[in-house]
Parts: C-alpha cells; structure tokens; sequence
C-alpha cells in the first residue's frame, strides 16, 4: 500500500463528502450525513475485516459519494423507482470514484476493483463484497433503524429481517450486539 496515496484519495473522498447539506447526529456528533456515514462504513469494515484490503477501505469510504445529488425524489414512488435510483447511485458512486482514484495514481485493475465492491459485484461469491454489505447494514442499523422505525412503525420488523438476511455470520453477530447495545442504552 502506497499511505500517501491512500489518504490523499480518503481526503478526497472525505471532502466531497463533506459538502453533503444533509446532517444527521451519529455517536453523538453532528455530521454532514454521508460523512459520518463513510466514516462508519470504513470503521465497521475494519471490524469485520482486520485484514480488509485497500480496495475494500476505499470502497466502504465511497460508498455513498456526493450521495446527495441525485435525489430520491427524481425517481417514481414505490420499490421499482427505489431500485432503479439505487442502480443510478451505484454507477454515478462507481464513477466518481474512479476520477478520484485516477487522479491519485491508482491503476486500471484497482479502480475497478474498488468500482466493483461500490456496485456489489459478485456479493454471492467474492468475501470482501459481503463484508461490504455487512458494514453497509451495520450503518443504516446504528444511524438510520430508529428513524426509520419511528416514521413506519408497521414495516420494521419487516425491514429488519431483510437486513439481518442480507448479512453473513460474523456480520449478523455485530449487528445483534449493536442492536442489544441500542436497547439497553
């Protein structure tokens, strides 16, 4: 790993993220929302993954990047414009973040090794991709459930289950501590 080019492309990451006008209150700070949410995703990645590559760090940093600006609204109401808009985010997160790596001297196979993970390639079989949507699951359930279950107290059950289900094990076993530390704190 070359350090001074992986934090210059977090910095860069970080900075685009920075400028999201949506705030959220995560660990007790108030944060630009996709900010903290990159912030989470690296640190639930390092948990999951001690020996997470740097393609998968930089992955989970750029998941959600510049998120933001194409906004949910733009898309149909309902479960098809949802997944039509999140494909849209996926390639648009994908893109940006190959101009940033690009910039910072990264080569063809690690930007699309990063462009991959970003777009869930491969999330049956390829190990860093689960990890990845581990710590995705693991952000919306510390940042996002409770608001979530608040504004549609009849689908939470639902839409925790289908978050549980799209975790492995070891993702599962962080989530349930996560979960038992929320109801106890």
């Amino acid at each position: 790993m070359n350090a001074g080019r992986f934090e210059r492309a977090i910095a860069a990451i970080d900075a685009a993220n920075a400028d999201d006008p949506n705030r959220i209150v995560a660990r007790g700070a108030e944060r630009p929302k996709e900010l903290a949410h990159a912030e989470l995703a690296t640190e639930w990645v390092q948990r999951l993954r001690p020996d997470a590559s740097e393609e998968l760090l930089l992955a989970a940093r750029a998941h959600h990047l510049r998120r933001w600006s194409i906004p949910r609204s733009s898309y149909p109401e309902g479960r098809s414009g949802y997944l039509r808009w999140r494909r849209e985010l996926q390639k648009q997160h994908a893109a940006d973040i190959g101009r940033i790596l690009s910039a910072e001297g990264y080569d063809e196979d690690a930007i699309a090794r990063v462009q991959d993970i970003v777009q869930k390639r491969r999330l049956a079989t390829d190990p860093e991709v689960q990890a990845f949507e581990d710590a995705l699951c693991l952000v919306f359930l510390e940042t996002q459930l409770n608001d979530f279950a608040e504004r549609y107290a009849d689908k939470a059950d639902d839409v925790l289950a289908k978050t549980m289900d799209k975790m492995s094990d070891a993702g599962r076993s962080l989530a349930a501590a996560l979960i038992e530390g929320a109801a106890h704190g």
